[in-house]
């Protein structure tokens, strides 16, 4: 080292905050919840939350993409209409939860234009990713792509 030089700073040694990253599929784990008098006329009101199973913050902010998908991962029709609640941005860190309301109407309600057939899981979007992960629900669902039989509202932190 030159006699008047200052030591240099690695990389490694930065004490600069990592800034969270946008959480994936892959990150987090999760789960359909039935809500204690959830019921509403022909429609099911349940909790989607989602929680970070990994060993990093990851952050979240917006509407996950909902489906109904059978056994085989494959699409039942329509994804989940989104209803209006405030966007919030949340970081969550390992072991902490997201939520929203997952509404859920009764597919019986739509006769021989259904295509009523039976769905074995939801596939879930986290807000801003482009991976996914299936949640286990056993639910009757219909096959027409015209029908929407789900309403999902924005992320919120778990209290």
């Amino acid at each position: 080292m030159a006699p008047n030089s200052a030591p240099q700073k690695s990389a490694a040694s930065s004490s600069a905050p990592l800034t969270p990253t946008t959480c994936t599929a892959a990150q987090l784990g999760g789960a359909v919840e039935s809500q204690l008098g959830g019921g509403a006329a022909g429609s099911v009101y349940r909790t989607l939350r989602l929680t970070n199973v990994s060993e990093v913050d990851c952050t979240m902010a917006g509407y996950p993409g909902v489906s109904f998908v059978d056994a085989a991962g494959n699409q039942l029709g329509a994804p989940a209409d989104r209803a209006g609640s405030a966007v919030v941005a949340v970081t969550l860190a390992p072991g902490t939860s997201v939520s929203t309301t997952l509404q859920q109407t009764n597919a019986q309600n739509y006769g021989a234009d259904c295509g009523l057939t039976q769905a074995s899981g939801v596939r879930v979007y986290p807000p801003g990713a482009t991976d996914s992960l299936i949640l286990p629900q056993d639910i009757a669902a219909c096959s027409a792509g015209s029908i929407v039989l789900m309403t999902v509202g924005t992320v919120q932190p778990v209290g």
